[in-house]
């Protein structure tokens, strides 16, 4: 499968450091998300932490979102974003690699900071009907 035109959930996040030990997952223990691609090269993605209460150690809510046009090449998925929860992004290009984990489609981002360490990360998705 390489068609991401369509409706997706966010089922499962990962997280691991260069040393490929697991971190903390994105979003929280329980993610949620959607994400959509037309198939004339717009899409929207949101996602965030949909725990009700966030623990006192951890009182941080993840939560992010964009939409604008893309290019997909059946490996590179590539968003020219033109609205963002995060203003810094208006205006650059998201890169992500994509693979396909059976129907599942896993977007991962490029290694970013976080909390002081490098974190690769890893988002799968479900298609909506």
């Amino acid at each position: 499968m390489t068609n991401i035109v369509g409706t997706w959930r966010l089922v499962m996040t990962r997280a691991h450091n260069d040393a490929g030990e697991a971190m903390h997952p994105p979003y929280g223990p329980k993610p949620m998300g959607v994400t959509v691609f037309s198939a004339d090269g717009r899409m929207i993605a949101v996602l965030c932490d949909a725990r009700p209460e966030l623990p006192d150690d951890d009182p941080e809510r993840e939560y992010g979102s964009y939409c604008g046009n893309y290019t997909f090449d059946g490996a590179t998925l590539v968003t020219r974003v033109d609205a963002a929860s995060d203003p810094a992004r208006i205006g650059s290009d998201q890169v992500r690699r994509v693979r396909f984990d059976g129907d599942r489609l896993v977007l991962m981002p490029p290694p970013r900071p976080w909390r002081g360490v490098t974190q690769h990360r890893e988002l799968f998705w479900e298609r909506v009907g």
